[in-house]
């Protein structure tokens, strides 16, 4: 970002406060909604009779290989960048 300013590039005003990074504060939860599913952390799921923290992710490697990665959800984590 600091070089296409240095270039006297126009960069968004949203572009510029995402390479800021996000803010300090963060929320942190035990659970996650979406989609129409529940997903647990593997901590938080245990003393349950049934819950679900797997989770599976498309994606790609640098060479362009179709890979799955498979984990459990450890922590649920909120970021909050600055915005408009």
């Amino acid at each position: 970002m600091y070089q296409a300013y240095q270039l006297g590039e126009n960069v968004s005003v949203t572009l510029n406060l995402l390479s800021l990074g996000p803010e300090r504060k963060v929320k942190c939860y035990n659970r996650y909604f979406i989609n129409g599913y529940v997903f647990h952390t593997e901590n938080y799921g245990q003393s349950r009779k049934t819950y679900n923290s797997g989770a599976r992710v498309k994606g790609s490697t640098s060479n362009e290989f179709k890979v799955k990665y498979f984990g459990k959800l450890k922590d649920v984590i909120k970021l909050q960048y600055n915005s408009e």
